[in-house]
């Protein structure tokens, strides 16, 4: 009987430090690694897509033309 206790203090993961540390550093990791990839995802959604053409008046530009 005290084996059986012996083995589920063992992995009862309040009991065992070292166990539950180790756990919760790979669930900080992944979850730090999943915000990082998710916020890289969305800033690739939202890029700059390039040039856009806006039409410029004639009087505003560099030599300008008039009536």
């Amino acid at each position: 009987m005290s084996q059986e206790t012996t083995e589920t203090v063992d992995k009862d993961i309040r009991a065992n430090w070292v166990t539950s540390s180790r756990f919760l550093f790979y669930v900080q990791v992944f979850c730090l690694l999943s915000f990082v990839l998710g916020g890289c995802y969305k800033l690739y959604n939202y890029r700059y897509k390039g040039k856009p053409d806006v039409e410029v008046q004639k009087s505003s530009q560099y030599t300008p033309e008039y009536k």
